[in-house]
């Protein structure tokens, strides 16, 4: 079920989890309806949510890709890329999980579900998709193993906090922006091959669940006075 939002020759679409009609009025307000066509598409337009909501959001980031990519020459490289992205992205599925957007070879997403701080079943997907994330690592590798191309590495992490759904008129997919999505991505790069790794607001939700073993790894500075803890995330 979508919402479709038309102007003009410009249409908007937003699924169930994210229905925002206050989009539409600031989207409109810098939409000239008298422009030719050649000239609307050509407008960038950006709209954000009212309200800011939490999510638990990840990043899954390959190994040293753009030199892997170099070594098996550019006829190979899409498929070494598709069955990488494509596994990440049934992994999600399975587990509720949604992908914001795909950046070279990394996928950012979020669990809808972790919105809803009444249940934790956002939560347990969140860790439970990171680490099976980790460990299809081995069976991938196979996979590319047996077509000829080299293994593959990656890091996962993820992080809990406030977001703002942002909408454009570029694109029929909705993004996010907020901090959880900047220390994932800065977090990502602390973690070891096929780790999953968390950062300190993720951590101080998960800490009671008894399945999981969290192990202190480093600190990210902040600035000179303040530090945002990392943890390592594993089964018990």
């Amino acid at each position: 079920m979508f919402e479709e939002i038309s102007h003009g020759e410009l249409f908007y679409s937003s699924n169930d989890f994210f229905s925002y009609p206050e989009l539409k009025p600031e989207i409109d307000e810098g939409f000239d309806a008298s422009l030719p066509k050649s000239e609307k598409l050509s407008e960038y337009l950006v709209a954000f949510s009212s309200e800011p909501t939490t999510y638990c959001v990840g990043i899954v980031d390959m190994v040293n890709s753009t030199k892997i990519s170099a070594q098996i020459g550019p006829s190979r490289v899409p498929r070494y890329y598709q069955l990488f992205l494509n596994s990440m992205s049934k992994i999600l599925s399975r587990f509720g999980g949604f992908v914001i957007k795909n950046v070279g070879d990394c996928l950012v997403y979020y669990f809808p579900e972790s919105g809803k701080p009444e249940n934790k079943y956002g939560l347990l997907s969140c860790l439970e998709c990171g680490l099976a994330m980790t460990e299809s690592q081995k069976y991938i590798s196979e996979q590319l193993i047996k077509e000829g191309l080299p293994e593959i590495n990656f890091r996962v992490s993820a992080d809990f906090g406030s977001v703002l759904i942002m909408k454009s008129n570029v694109s029929n997919s909705l993004d996010m922006i907020g901090s959880p999505l900047n220390m994932c991505s800065k977090i990502n790069h602390m973690a070891e091959k096929n780790q999953f790794v968390v950062g300190g607001d993720l951590f101080q939700m998960s800490k009671g669940l008894d399945d999981y073993l969290f192990t202190g790894i480093n600190d990210f500075s902040l600035d000179f006075k303040l530090s945002y803890p990392i943890y390592s995330v594993s089964r018990k």
